[in-house]
């Protein structure tokens, strides 16, 4: 069995793609997934599962999410290991120890073309920063995330990929409940 966290882009968010997070616990479990956990009302959600690709367990909840509330938001599974190790590769957390709640990590749904996030790295989006790692683009953004033009949209429009972000408090709080 392993521990996979899968993180639901867009749900209960301004009165749209409402879901009850008992709701969507007993929709999981309904589909073989074990030990679900849900964190905070924005689709945080910790299982456990066999050993499989996470491309297909992201299928099996946009699905049984579609069949069961009849919309189907992006979902992006993680395997444990690899969620801590993202955390731990954030090139901003020892430049700003003291302001962690302005550190966000941006998962895309697969690593972006170099050429693009090439281009993309040219520009300067100040006072806010970025760096794209892999399928992870970690953000300090001074001001706040609401304020920042660093947004989901912002990616996918640059990126041509989904992408779905989350503060690095929300991030520690998965990884505690999945060790």
């Amino acid at each position: 069995m392993n521990t996979y966290i899968a993180l639901l882009r867009g749900i209960n968010v301004s009165g749209k793609y409402i879901i009850k997070m008992d709701a969507l616990r007993a929709t999981l479990v309904n589909v073989g997934l074990q030990d679900v956990q849900t964190y905070i009302q924005s689709g945080n959600v910790v299982f456990k599962y066999d050993d499989v690709a996470v491309e297909f367990l992201q299928k099996l909840i946009e699905d049984s999410i579609f069949e069961n509330f009849g919309f189907q938001p992006p979902v992006f599974v993680i395997e444990c290991s690899q969620l801590e190790s993202i955390y731990n590769q954030n090139p901003y957390l020892k430049a700003y120890p003291d302001q962690l709640d302005k550190l966000h990590i941006t998962f895309l749904s697969a690593v972006p073309l170099a050429d693009i996030t090439e281009h993309l790295k040219t520009s300067t989006y100040s006072p806010d920063d970025f760096s794209i790692v892999g399928n992870a683009v970690y953000l300090y953004c001074p001001e706040g995330y609401g304020k920042t033009k660093l947004t989901n949209t912002f990616f996918e429009k640059k990126l041509k990929l989904q992408a779905t972000t989350r503060n690095l408090n929300t991030i520690h709080q998965l990884l505690s409940m999945a060790r």
